[in-house]
């Protein structure tokens, strides 16, 4: 499919918008064809065919926008070498997750554009464009229906990271204000997120066992129906969830309490270490989920500041009304 844009109007000047496509395109463009260097035989053909869809896509907003950009931008030049690093390390695993991931962020992308600028030059051009996403590269990545990493997995694994990480960074700025003593905060810190691994797990083997009876249920009624009960997704087993969710809990927990097992007697280097640690798990989860990375970034750091000023405030009125002495 090739594009033409209407030659007819002045286009559109929004010079900051225009670069955005532009550069967004070369990024998706300039990843496919990493990958391709070190992907199997497997996975090239798809490569091959999305590589192409992004060449015109690419071509296409340059043309729009009257923008030539041959070169990324230092920005997307370092998250293009991070993403390449860590699909070298885990493999084709990670490829096909990052596909999955480019994939929706750009259909995400897209529809907010066509809603936008719908009734104008600009949003026929990106109808066009929705439309080769929907048809073309969904039904290209959806060819790695076989691939050997299950997204929500990985989605649930970060996100108990996530959770481990806060509330643990929040519980041992509480436990320095109230206790004042690192052997104290250890003790408490470790407690806690030992408790917060068992809870997150139970609730998720709970969880999960409710959703496989409905299914259960489900399958039952259509085979009493004679209708078809296939489906394409499957379902995390309720102890893998279980191991997984509390597990990553734990791990997570584990980072703003490790400077404290290393000697340290303040909260400070458990917050500015887990703080930094929730970020970066932050921009992976974004990026998964096809999110912003600023928005989701920047929703973290004002859920730390409130746990952590909260629960240091809560410490340090329990210190000063029970005069807690250690």
């Amino acid at each position: 499919k090739t594009y033409h844009p209407p030659m007819t109007h002045t286009p559109p000047h929004d010079p900051t918008l225009g670069r955005q496509l532009v550069l967004d395109e070369l990024f998706d463009l300039s990843l496919y064809r990493s990958f391709r260097r070190f992907a199997g035989p497997q996975l090239r053909p798809t490569l091959d065919e999305l590589i192409a869809v992004e060449e015109q896509h690419y071509a296409f907003w340059q043309e729009f926008f009257k923008l030539q950009l041959p070169a990324l931008d230092w920005t997307r030049r370092l998250k293009l070498g991070v993403i390449g690093f860590a699909c070298r390390l885990f493999g084709e695993r990670a490829m096909h997750l990052v596909l999955e991931a480019i994939e929706v962020y750009g259909i995400r992308k897209y529809l907010a554009l066509w809603e936008r600028y719908k009734d104008g030059p600009l949003g026929a051009a990106v109808h066009d464009i929705l439309q080769d996403e929907f048809k073309h590269e969904d039904a290209i990545v959806t060819q790695l229906t076989e691939r050997q990493i299950n997204p929500d997995r990985v989605r649930n694994i970060f996100l108990g990271l996530n959770d481990g990480l806060v509330e643990i960074m929040g519980a041992v700025s509480g436990f320095f204000a109230a206790f004042g003593h690192s052997t104290m905060v250890l003790i408490a810190g470790l407690t806690t997120a030992v408790a917060g691994s068992l809870s997150m797990g139970a609730g998720a083997y709970v969880a999960a066992s409710s959703e496989d009876e409905v299914r259960q249920t489900q399958r039952e009624k259509n085979r009493f129906l004679g209708e078809s009960s296939h489906s394409a997704d499957t379902p995390e087993p309720a102890l893998t969830a279980a191991l997984l969710i509390g597990g990553s809990y734990f791990i997570g927990a584990a980072v703003p309490i490790l400077p404290v097992l290393l000697g340290a007697t303040s909260a400070l280097p458990s917050i500015l270490t887990g703080g930094l640690t929730v970020l970066l798990i932050s921009s992976v989860l974004a990026f998964l989920s096809g999110m912003e990375i600023k928005k989701r970034a920047l929703t973290n750091l004002l859920i730390i500041t409130a746990a952590v000023g909260i629960s240091y405030l809560i410490g340090a009125l329990v210190r000063t009304l029970w005069g807690i002495q250690v």
